[in-house]
């Protein structure tokens, strides 16, 4: 059954949703108590402007507030640092009332001239912060900048116009076309609303980038000093050791039951878990497939598992030849043994991927969508009928020190893949780099010719996932298809339900034709927990959209 979203309604109709509580009622106001959570990888930076990754937006999202966000558990937008929100007739300006009496944890008052800052920065951002590797996400959902750096969109591609002030607690955001997916979008950590005061302070776009398009700042906002208007604020950080949360005592909404949070990276999947049994933690994120049995006969944990929406997917980069060639980007999709991967590495939490989107989301195709079964023949004789002589060396990369619902143990998949490559008319010379930083960076800026990665749902609609990707050009699949690019922006600024699935189930499969990258895998993840720590609430977005404010201990 294809799951229903609520986010395409949100043109047709005025939306007027008034502010709920943050926290739960049968919760202590405060408490003093620290919990310990592990996951597989440290954050790259603190900004939520300048990361893509999931750990740097689990910790980002207990920091930092938006405009709106998520319900917990599901992909329902409401309220958060705004009140109501309500679309003009052309759906081209969108006017917010703000809630009153918020700080941030520095002090400074959040008002709607905080709001505009921050929108007027990220669209402002120096040539250093549009490299689309620092700035993906607005690069993927608004594009363009005021004054864009040589070879990147300007206002003339934007989604954003301007932010206009209406007093202190009222703003709007005007843009340039219609966008359906354009409220959930904002409901990212990405566009939270940081102090001012602190943005300016602590030089938050001071910095360089390197070949690779990592960030590396100058200033210490996105290190050091992060200040935000959640539940939580940065008390310490050392990289590859723990980061410290504590609670935020100008946060506005219900205090935290817990009082401090301990974040540690711990790569390896069966350390994280052995951690988790002795006590060491009391918390931990993507269990690996073959330990679910373990966590659920153990009387003294819980296993906590998220609904399917990932994908697992092998990058093709058209940039760097010949996965420019059609034929060869079909030799490689029947080149690879999916179902054979899944069985041997992801159990139960994978499904073998014949599209892009999970499905789950609407617009996902029933039929209609090419056939690319493992068949080393056909590959072969593809790659032959491409004028290439046998065998078509390729540079594959693949992570380390990471575990992702998409890809639960990167060697071995790619060990997998490698080996039924080669036996289809492929050479495959292995690369490797640590997720963090490099990983990420040399896939986002281009770097890499074959590559694997995955996406885990920001919100749940099909724009997340097709217009994101390949809604646009973009160093990480390094291709131009004007006909694909304007199809997916009708199916965004489609307001009618039913035509916008249609849309996007044509879209799912003229990608798919297309074949910028090859999906391979279905996934899901799960988290672990002491069976004492009560209100985690897992849902399909994953560490984007799970609040540790609400959480706390059995008596």
């Amino acid at each position: 059954m294809r799951k229903k979203v609520l986010c395409f309604a949100l043109l047709a109709v005025t939306v007027a949703v008034m502010l709920v509580g943050c926290g739960s009622s049968k919760k202590k106001s405060a408490a003093s108590s620290t919990f310990v959570f592990a996951s597989s990888a440290d954050p790259v930076l603190l900004d939520p402007a300048l990361v893509s990754d999931g750990e740097s937006l689990r910790i980002t999202n207990q920091i930092f507030q938006s405009l709106v966000g998520f319900k917990p558990g599901g992909s329902e937008v409401v309220p958060q640092l705004a009140t109501s929100w309500t679309p003009s007739s052309n759906a081209l300006a969108w006017t917010f009332e703000l809630k009153k009496g918020v700080k941030f944890s520095d002090g400074t008052p959040f008002n709607a001239a905080a709001v505009c800052y921050n929108y007027d920065r990220w669209y402002n951002f120096p040539a250093t912060l549009q490299n689309p590797a620092v700035s993906y996400y607005w690069n993927t959902v608004f594009g363009g900048f005021a004054h864009p750096a040589k070879g990147n969109p300007g206002p003339d591609k934007s989604l954003y116009k301007s932010c206009t002030t209406n007093g202190d607690s009222e703003i709007t955001l005007n843009l340039t076309r219609r966008s359906s997916s354009f409220i959930s979008a904002i409901g990212l950590p990405n566009f939270s609303i940081a102090s001012p005061t602190a943005l300016k302070k602590f030089d938050a776009n001071a910095g360089t980038v390197d070949s690779t398009g990592v960030f590396h700042p100058t200033g210490t906002f996105a290190t050091q000093s992060p200040v935000g208007t959640g539940p939580y604020m940065l008390q310490s950080w050392e990289p590859a050791v723990k980061l410290v949360l504590v609670a935020n005592p100008n946060y506005s909404g219900s205090k935290p039951a817990i009082s401090k949070v301990i974040y540690r990276p711990i790569a390896d999947n069966a350390a994280r878990l052995q951690a988790l049994q002795s006590g060491e933690i009391q918390g931990m994120d993507y269990v690996a497939p073959q330990d679910y049995s373990t966590v659920q006969k153990d009387a003294t944990l819980q296993l906590l598992k998220r609904p399917v929406s990932s994908i697992g997917y092998i990058g093709l980069n058209q940039a760097k030849p010949p996965m420019n060639n059609l034929l060869v980007r079909q030799a490689m999709a029947h080149a690879i043994d999916k179902a054979a991967v899944i069985k041997a590495i992801y159990g139960q939490t994978g499904e073998v991927a014949n599209q892009f989107l999970p499905p789950s989301l609407f617009g996902f195709a029933s039929s209609g969508v090419p056939n690319y079964a493992y068949d080393p023949a056909q590959s072969k004789a593809l790659l032959t009928k491409a004028g290439l002589t046998l065998p078509v060396k390729i540079d594959f990369w693949y992570p380390t020190g990471v575990s992702r619902s998409y890809m639960p143990d990167p060697q071995r998949i790619f060990q997998a893949f490698q080996s039924t490559l080669n036996n289809s008319g492929f050479k495959v010379v292995p690369h490797s780099a640590p997720w963090r930083p490099d990983y990420l960076g040399g896939t986002q800026s281009g770097k890499y010719q074959v590559y694997m990665l995955g996406w885990i749902a920001d919100y749940y609609d099909p724009q997340d996932f097709l217009n994101v990707h390949f809604g646009s050009a973009t160093p990480l699949f390094g291709f131009k298809n004007p006909k694909l690019f304007a199809e997916l922006a009708k199916a965004d600024a489609e307001p009618n339900a039913a035509l916008r699935t249609k849309d996007y189930e044509q879209a799912s499969i003229d990608v798919m034709k297309f074949l910028p990258m090859v999906p391979y895998a279905w996934g899901s993840s799960a988290l672990a927990l002491k069976k004492n720590v009560l209100g985690y609430v897992p849902g399909p977005i994953g560490p984007v959209n799970e609040p540790w404010a609400d959480l706390h201990f059995a008596k």
